[in-house]
Parts: structure tokens; sequence; C-alpha cells
């Protein structure tokens, strides 16, 4: 895995290894990454990365996070409970030198503490079928995390219907990933 674009790019992240199969690890592709990203900076959304505070939620490796800071965002909370995902976390955020512009929340994504600052930007890629989604962005929501207008990118393996506060913008499948984009209320 890599950065695609902007200050880190082609930087290395951490090996998964045998990743963390029980913990649902499954790090998105750098084709499905580089893809997403290109949709996102097309300029149908704005300017989504520039100065923008970004959430990641089931953060996994960090690797859409940090690639959303490469590209200009100001903050990245990185959000993940796993312990192997935890450990890839805060080695990419060395290995990147960027730890003064991420943070690694060990926690569960569906019951978060207060935000300090609302995010205008939004990364949630919960375990395939296990409904988590859904109940990460309301606690995101409920949390203050998520500003207004923000938008939300939500990978699953099939789309994702638009929780309440929630309206959809678009939908596009990589694969066997399905990216559901939504903005909030």
């Amino acid at each position: 895995m890599r950065i695609i674009a902007g200050d880190f790019r082609g930087r290395r992240l951490t090996p998964v290894g045998k990743g963390d199969a029980g913990a649902h690890l499954r790090p998105t592709t750098d084709r499905v990454r580089e893809s997403l990203f290109n949709m996102l900076a097309g300029g149908r959304f704005g300017e989504p990365f520039e100065d923008a505070q970004v959430l990641d939620l089931f953060a996994g490796t960090g690797a859409l996070g940090l690639e959303a800071l490469s590209r200009g965002a100001a903050h990245v909370t990185l959000v993940e409970n796993g312990r192997v995902g935890a450990k890839l976390i805060r080695a990419n955020i060395a290995l990147l030198g960027c730890g003064d512009r991420a943070r690694m929340l060990g926690a569960d994504a569906t019951r978060l503490p207060a935000a300090g600052t609302p995010c205008s930007l939004v990364f949630l890629d919960p375990p395939y079928g296990k409904d988590l989604g859904a109940r990460a962005l309301d606690a995101a929501h409920k949390g203050g995390w998520i500003a207004p207008g923000a938008l939300i990118v939500w990978e699953e393996n099939a789309p994702q219907p638009a929780p309440e506060g929630f309206v959809p913008l678009d939908t596009k499948r990589y694969g066997d990933t399905t990216v559901t984009l939504l903005e909030a209320r």
C-alpha cells in the first residue's frame, strides 16, 4: 500500500502482513482508493480535501484518512479499536511524520466520545455485512463529529440507504466494493 497523490505521494505505508481477520481488517486497495479519490477531486464535490477536518471511522490502516491528509486536509482523526489496526495506524502516522495533523482514537466507532471539532469529510469503512455503518454514522452525528453539509464516503459490499439526517448523492461500484456518497443535512 502507498499514498497515491499529494504531499506524501508514492510513500509506502506499513505492510499489513497477515492483517487481522478476526477484526475484519480489509484495507482498501490502491486501485479502488485511487479511483475513489479521483472521483472526489473531480470537481463535483468542490474541494473536499482542502483544509478539511476528516474523520475516518473503522480506519484499519488509516490509508483513506492519510490519503486525504496528503491531498490537503488540515487534520484527520482515525478511529480504530482493533489492536493490529491501531498499531498500523500509529506506525503509518510516524512513517509519514504527520503526528501534528493526525490523531489515532482507539474507540468503538459505534460509541464515540464527543467531538472537539466537527468534520467536513467522513470515511466509513465498516466490516461488510455487519450493519455497523449506520450505527457508527448515528454515533458520529450525535457526538458532534459531522458538520452540516459534510461529505460521507461509505464503503460496503452493497449500496447503503441514507440514514435519517443524510441525503444520498451517488453510488459507485469497484469490484466487490460499493461506495455510497451521502451529504449531512
